[in-house]
């Protein structure tokens, strides 16, 4: 029986390097920061729930050799979209004072994101692991006839 819904083969191959990881995570938090600045006038939960979502995809698609960038890159690239989301601010210690601000008052988002990323990775981690053990044991078995 054949299924016509989509299926978990269709989904990319993990091939994001770490620093790879990092640099995708930013860029999108950057787009979303500017258009929640742009568009919805500080909306925080379009910034975080983007944010949440980039955290599943970076760990999801971070090369298994790197799986523990995902984590560690999330809340760098979250605190640099801040810097588009925060709104205009009187020069560089006004701008500072918007991203901290937002940073503590929406610290929820920060802590969901990174603990999703970093649950993902732990899976992937234990998966690919009795995956290898499963193998090794597959090869060391004799074969009988």
């Amino acid at each position: 029986m054949r299924t016509t819904g989509p299926s978990l083969s269709r989904l990319p191959a993990p091939r994001l390097t770490g620093l790879g990881t990092g640099v995708f995570a930013t860029l999108l938090m950057i787009a979303a920061g500017g258009l929640e600045g742009l568009l919805f006038d500080g909306a925080p939960a379009f910034y975080g729930t983007v944010f949440v979502l980039v955290c599943v995809a970076s760990a999801l698609w971070v090369r298994p050799r790197e799986l523990f960038a995902a984590p560690v890159a999330a809340p760098l690239a979250y605190t640099i979209g801040q810097f588009f989301a925060g709104g205009p601010g009187d020069g560089v210690s006004g701008v500072l004072q918007n991203v901290f601000t937002s940073l503590a008052l929406h610290a929820v988002w920060l802590y969901a994101g990174t603990l999703t990323a970093a649950l993902l990775v732990l899976t992937r981690k234990a998966v690919l692991g009795v995956l290898r053990r499963r193998a090794k044991n597959a090869q060391h078995r004799p074969r009988n006839p």
